[in-house]
């Protein structure tokens, strides 16, 4: 009879520790992989979550921005409803004496600052006896009541309409002045650049009347 031969036990271990560490190389790998892909994965959340971040903080800032605005606005508002609920109502357009030498004030800075680099001396004087600021309020609204507020009867008896070229004397000088003074007081009314001009027009060498007393004291 044919020798019955054993399993080798040692050959046998031999090859399930050999298949054993192929399945655990096969585990690292896949496990690596895995691993790679998923931190890529992160990689762009984070950044898709550091824009989403990046974009909320400017969302915040601006709308912080509006709300100073809003607040700035506001409070201009409340100041000028304020200093019209003083006003008289008899006079809406009247400003007080304190508006008037606080502006004063203002603009007579303003102007010595820009002195060195304009010709400011068609501008009149606007600093005054704060005793007499209630009389020099200017009332004018249009044209012709600042031709009427420049007491046109002193012209020349010879003129037949001395009115006239009074008033096309200062529509030329309110067009010239008004860019100018909108350049430099961009924050100030309609209203209040008028009356400046108006104040200035008085004794500006443009005003006809003041042509006439120069002529006058020349002879």
């Amino acid at each position: 009879m044919p020798k019955k031969f054993g399993t080798n036990t040692k050959s046998q271990e031999a090859r399930e520790r050999k298949e054993a560490a192929k399945e655990l190389q096969k585990a690292k790998e896949a496990k690596a992989e895995e691993d790679a892909y998923w931190e890529e994965n992160d990689k762009h959340v984070n950044r898709k979550l550091q824009r989403k971040d990046e974009r909320e903080a400017k969302r915040v800032e601006a709308m912080k921005k509006r709300q100073e605005l809003r607040k700035l606005h506001d409070e201009e508002m409340r100041s000028l409803q304020g200093a019209s609920a003083k006003t008289p109502a008899s006079n809406p357009n009247k400003l007080t004496q304190a508006q008037i030498a606080a502006a004063r004030a203002r603009l007579n800075a303003q102007l010595a600052a820009l002195a060195p680099k304009r010709d400011v001396d068609n501008l009149a004087p606007l600093m005054e006896n704060p005793n007499r600021v209630a009389d020099d309020v200017i009332e004018a609204r249009t044209v012709e009541d600042a031709i009427k507020a420049l007491n046109v009867t002193g012209d020349s008896p010879t003129e037949k309409h001395p009115e006239r070229r009074l008033k096309a004397a200062y529509l030329a000088y309110e067009e010239k002045m008004l860019p100018e003074l909108r350049k430099e007081y961009p924050g100030m009314r309609h209203s209040q650049l008028t009356q400046m001009i108006f104040k200035s027009f008085q004794t500006a060498p443009e005003n006809p009347k003041n042509q006439a007393h120069k002529q006058y004291n020349e002879k």
